[in-house]
């Protein structure tokens, strides 16, 4: 054990005061004695003084009685002044022996009150050099990503400083988890075998009785070997200090302390120390294991899909990159699988996502039981896995593809509701080096592949084939990103195309048509990128875009009492709203706002939407006409059924496809549709909108027919303004 004893000087402080304390005591004790001594004298003179003067009162008494009768009061009067002396000695005396007796008692008291608050004071106090070796021992528990990682190390490297303060035998460590029971337990010396089974014991059942735990609980043990220390007996009474593993460790529970051998018990100091220390190394030490948890938790789903537990998007790109190096480096052959559920969604909508979870993951389980251990299964997105299968070419892929879709085809998967059902894929193929020797051109083929596949009814493979024209994906999602960053410009624009009376020639409504506008000025038409604009989600931005601008320029042409302001406009929907996403209650609320009649805007969605979803769409058109909006279905005739439509849907206009319009004068069958398709809305009392009228003749074939209006380039070229045009004859 280390020397704790009080510090020096306050010892020295202690004997010092006690012996000068001690010489007072004394000093006053002798100085009592000689009063005493001195008033004994003085009674003993005066008695002798007295004694003398009686004897000779009667020697007197007995001669001349003329001089005895006068020395008589001479003789009173030194008989009183010696009585009343020794009186006032006595009482003098009393006095200062009860001053002195309570003087004794007080220094007596002082000395003890001194001695015990030096003896406690001495008790609590640490001397210098042992503050600053526990110091440096706190100063080594200093937390890093090293430490964290490597917590047992750490803690032999803080062992090696605390035993310099406080020579133990044992250090150990207890820790309960969901994993299991673990105890690390490290010797300070070289110990005999029969020593270490013996502390291993005690240690072992000290933790399990701390937890309460039974004592024949399983138990991994973990043993270290620190090179200081010196032996020790067989049969000493191992002694231990511990404290536990604090409640906010989550989910750890345990306990980390001290043993040691020795025939005394610690003083007070030797356990503050050593219990100080404890605290801080059991704060380290369990969140050391707990952020070492973590940080393997964490690196395992940096590289990992959380549901499934196969690799993520991240960590599919990083082993492609090294893969396409190795292949390279080797003269290998490699292959990548891009899979993509079909109709995965319905399965969410039908039973709930937490059974789709559960197909994923079964999915997962069948992936990897049709892949070697040196392939690589990843879940790159919602319903897409990927495989890259090493050494493997064209050949090898199609037929680990073709296994994998016949085993997903025969997975039967049970929904929480007790429902089975199955599954299909579609897989795209591409190979290393023969279709591409970079990620880009590996995954763009690959991608085309899987695409290929899905038009070709899904549930098949398909695998990518160089000689095929395809628009490449990459350049596919940089127009979604040009188009967003022009939507947030506002750069795509409304442009506006006239539509006239037929038979009048006068100005009835203009149609918004949506115009991309290129940072240079260029102006592209909405079919260049309204199949990208569907694709990736933006048709709503897109609607809300026209729907502000083209009401705010009615607005303007209300404001400024122009031509222009009496005519409707006719805005395109993206088929999306047919669904309830709220745009008719915005465009009724913008109607207030700008004060805009509601029966001059009307909305168009072309025929083969419309009819797509006939619940949804007698819906819409149900609260359209609430709000006092028009409908005008738009390319009629497109469809195969477009007379039943006009039987179970209401529509205020419908707009005849130019496909028709265009070639009534060269084919008496478009002719035909036109003119009856003209005479059957007139019955109905549907109003009839004829597009892509490019020429007079057209103009005046379509008024002999009694075509209600007509829009077109010969009428008017779409214009950024709303524009009067030329009245035509």
């Amino acid at each position: 054990m280390s020397d704790l004893s009080p510090p020096n000087h306050l010892e020295a402080l202690r004997l010092k005061v006690i012996s000068q304390i001690a010489e007072i005591l004394e000093n006053q004790t002798r100085t009592q004695r000689s009063a005493a001594g001195i008033s004994e004298l003085n009674h003993s003179v005066h008695q002798e003084i007295i004694s003398h003067l009686m004897a000779a009162m009667s020697t007197m008494a007995s001669g001349d009685s003329g001089t005895m009768i006068a020395m008589i009061p001479t003789i009173s009067h030194i008989i009183n002044t010696c009585t009343r002396l020794d009186h006032s000695l006595d009482l003098l005396f009393h006095q200062r022996s009860e001053q002195w007796a309570s003087s004794d008692q007080h220094i007596r008291n002082l000395l003890i009150e001194f001695n015990q608050t030096l003896l406690e004071l001495s008790s609590v106090l640490i001397e210098k050099d042992l503050l600053e070796r526990q110091s440096q021992v706190l100063q080594r528990i200093i937390l890093s990503h090293e430490h964290i990682s490597q917590w047992k190390e750490f803690v032999q490297e803080i062992l090696a400083d605390f035993y310099a303060i406080f020579p133990f035998n044992f250090f150990y460590i207890a820790f309960a988890e969901e994993s299991g029971l673990s105890l690390y337990l490290y010797y300070l010396g070289q110990y005999s075998d029969e020593i270490r089974m013996q502390a291993r014991g005690i240690l072992s059942k000290q933790m399990l009785e701390s937890i309460g735990l039974p004592h024949n609980a399983p138990l991994d043990i973990e043993e270290f070997n620190i090179p200081c220390g010196g032996e020790i007996k067989p049969d000493l009474d191992i002694r231990l200090i511990s404290v536990p593993v604090p409640d906010h460790s989550t989910n750890l529970a345990g306990l980390l302390g001290v043993a040691y051998a020795a025939d005394n018990n610690l003083s007070a100091q030797e356990a503050s120390v050593i219990r100080a220390i404890l605290a801080v190394m059991v704060m380290v030490v369990s969140s050391s294991k707990v952020l070492s948890r973590t940080l393997l938790e964490l690196e395992y789903y940096a590289a990992h899909d959380p549901l499934t537990g196969l690799h993520n998007r991240r960590q599919f790109n990083e082993l492609l990159h090294y893969e396409i190096g190795r292949s390279e480096r080797h003269k290998h052959e490699f292959s990548i699988l891009m899979l993509d559920l079909d109709d995965f969604k319905d399965i969410n909508d039908s039973y709930g996502h937490p059974t789709g979870d559960s197909a994923l993951c079964a999915i997962a389980t069948v992936l990897l039981e049709h892949t070697r251990n040196g392939d690589l299964c990843a879940r790159i997105g919602g319903d897409e896995f990927a495989i890259i299968l090493t050494e493997t070419g064209p050949k090898g892929a199609k037929v680990v593809a073709e296994n994998v879709g016949r085993a997903l085809r025969e997975l039967a998967i049970t929904s929480a509701q007790g429902n089975r059902f199955h599954l299909t894929v579609s897989i795209g193929v591409s190979s290393y080096p023969v279709d591409g020797q970079s990620i880009d051109a590996l995954l763009e083929g690959v991608d085309a592949a899987m695409y290929k596949a899905k038009d070709m009814g899904k549930d098949s493979v398909c695998a990518f084939d160089a000689s095929e024209e395809r628009v490449s994906i990459r350049e596919t999602r940089d127009n979604a990103e040009n188009l967003r960053e022009a939507l947030k410009e506002g750069r795509i624009v409304p442009y506006y195309q006239s539509i006239v009376n037929c038979q009048t020639g006068e100005l009835y409504a203009f149609e918004t048509l949506a115009r991309l506008r290129t940072p240079t000025g260029e102006t592209t038409s909405a079919a260049m990128f309204i199949e990208t604009i569907d694709k990736y989600g933006l048709a709503r931005e897109l609607d809300l875009t026209i729907i502000n601008n083209s009401f705010a320029a009615k607005r303007a042409c209300m404001d400024a009492k122009s031509p222009e302001a009496n005519a409707k406009i006719f805005i395109n929907l993206s088929v999306q709203e047919i669904q309830g996403r709220g745009i008719l209650g915005y465009a009724e609320e913008l109607c207030q706002q700008l004060e805009l009649p509601p029966e001059s805007i009307v909305f168009e969605l072309l025929e083969r939407d419309a009819i797509g979803d006939m619940t949804n769409m007698r819906r819409f058109l149900t609260n359209l006409r609430r709000k006092g909006f028009a409908f005008a279905l738009d390319d009629f005739g497109t469809g195969y059924n477009s007379f039943h439509y006009l039987r179970e849907l209401r529509f205020d206009y419908v707009k005849i496809d130019g496909a028709f319009v265009r070639n009534i004068l060269s084919s008496k069958v478009d002719y035909a549709l036109v003119h009856n398709l003209s005479r059957l809305c007139q019955d109905i009392d549907i109003l009839t909108v004829a597009e892509f009228v490019e020429n007079q003749e057209i103009w005046e074939a379509l008024k002999d027919m009694g075509i209600n209006f007509a829009q077109g380039y010969h009428i008017s070229m779409p214009l950024p303004e709303m524009q009067q045009p030329l009245k035509k004859g």
